[in-house]
């Protein structure tokens, strides 16, 4: 795969990224436009399907398209000051830690409500009055609504 060029479809089993992706992340800039064939196929070197896997891990880690637009752009830069690269991955920590705290948060809650659920033949159920009223849903953060008609 040194200097052999392969289809989309090969690239994406070799790299782990779907075709899709792969003319997605061709279309956002995100990697460069492949080379074509004369009939217009799409082509990707062994460079492609490295940068592609990159890519991939860099997803797998959560990282956004901009963050993974900056982290090609460090990788591919020889002279770069690993401090910036860390300094991107720990603002990613910071954002991944609340994240955690919010769902962390959602679970409370939920759970919360599952456990005053009887969870029996009773149409009582606390767990969508928890969904229909913020107050009583805490954590949840719902936006209020109007309230539906009560079911009695």
């Amino acid at each position: 795969m040194n200097t052999m060029q392969i289809n989309i479809g090969e690239a994406a089993k070799h790299s782990g990224v779907s075709a899709k992706m792969i003319r997605h992340y061709e279309g956002i800039g995100l990697i460069q436009k492949a080379a074509r064939t004369y009939s217009g196929y799409r082509t990707y070197s062994a460079t492609d399907v490295h940068t592609l896997r990159f890519i991939r891990q860099a997803r797998n880690l959560g990282f956004s398209i901009k963050q993974i637009e900056q982290l090609l752009g460090l990788w591919r830069n020889q002279r770069r000051p690993s401090s910036k690269v860390k300094a991107l991955a720990q603002e990613h920590i910071a954002e991944l830690d609340a994240r955690i705290a919010e769902l962390e948060a959602m679970k409370r809650t939920l759970a919360s409500l599952a456990a005053h659920c009887h969870g029996d033949d009773r149409p009582e159920c606390p767990i969508l009055d928890g969904l229909a009223d913020p107050s009583a849903g805490g954590a949840l953060g719902l936006a209020r609504k109007p309230a539906s008609p009560a079911r009695h």
